[in-house]
């Protein structure tokens, strides 16, 4: 008995998202949010290759053509951080960056690492293998934090999302301010304003994998419980528009909206979502519809 409770503990200690080790050494002290993505399986997932085979992507080719660098093949995880000094998005991968797009950059020097940039915004290639881009007040202060220490920001953040499933591809903690969600909500091209109720947010952790149809889940504490409601109600309205606006000819595309739930118990919110692999696959067929040949 005792050996089975210590093996639990041990399991129970040792859950947390998978996260690249040196990733984790340059999120800066006061981080707030953290989003990862393991892009190595993202880009073996059946939906990913469905998406990048019928999407137009001539602007994501010229960019490659331009810098060298195409991040659908050349990235094998990112992390995205929130700060106070704004946000980073740090790349573990393989970055050799053509030279003439500094031509027109503005070098900033942190040390022995050089950030290019126009205006707020640049990026720095520290390695071959290892590279930043985002916010140059932010990107400062992850070089900082790389060349001085003590890494131990990420392990702060992650604590909070110790139920993460490591083998999620996806996968996202927030606490206090900066919050993710609040940024960049769901359907944020829809109309619908969702910013000021994510805001609510105490803290959440959210996963998603790809691998087999979607699995997703958030899990989030607000301010109030009062705020809870209003995200347990703004997202079950966001299923019902979805059931309204499901065409009469595909009516079992009604089972994608059954495979999400929604739960509130006092200040604590969770929204699942399991859709099996040929509902995502007509879910994309319906958001892309073939191109009409020419005549």
């Amino acid at each position: 008995m005792r050996a089975a409770f210590f093996l639990l503990l041990a399991a129970t200690l040792s859950a947390q998202p998978r996260l690249d080790n040196v990733l984790g050494k340059m999120v800066p002290p006061g981080a707030t949010s953290l989003v990862g993505a393991h892009m190595d399986l993202i880009k073996q997932a059946s939906m990913y290759q469905k998406l990048l085979a019928v999407q137009g992507l001539s602007q994501l080719d010229q960019f490659a053509r331009e810098t060298g660098f195409d991040p659908r093949r050349d990235v094998r995880e990112i992390l995205f951080v929130t700060e106070a000094q704004g946000s980073v998005l740090l790349a573990r991968g393989s970055f050799h960056v053509n030279p003439a797009v500094m031509k027109n950059s503005t070098r900033t020097r942190v040390g022995q690492y050089d950030i290019w940039g126009q205006g707020e915004d640049g990026f720095c290639i520290l390695d071959p293998t290892l590279a930043a881009a985002g916010n140059i007040p932010a990107i400062r202060e992850t070089l900082t934090e790389w060349t001085s220490g003590p890494h131990t920001a990420a392990q702060h953040l992650l604590s909070y999302a110790s139920a993460v499933n490591p083998q999620y591809q996806i996968w996202g903690v927030s606490t206090g301010t900066g919050n993710f969600l609040a940024d960049h909500p769901p359907a944020a091209n829809s109309g619908l304003d969702f910013s000021a109720i994510f805001r609510s947010l105490q803290d959440y952790w959210f996963q998603a994998d790809f691998s087999t149809g979607m699995k997703a889940e958030i899990h989030a504490t607000t301010h109030t419980e009062k705020d809870a409601m209003n995200i347990r109600d703004a997202a079950r309205g966001l299923i019902g528009l979805g059931r309204l606006n499901t065409p009469d000819n595909q009516s079992d595309l009604l089972k994608i909206w059954d495979g999400i739930s929604v739960d509130q118990q006092g200040r604590s919110v969770s929204i699942s979502a399991d859709v099996t692999q040929d509902l995502v696959d007509r879910l994309v067929q319906l958001l892309n519809p073939p191109a009409r040949p020419r005549k």
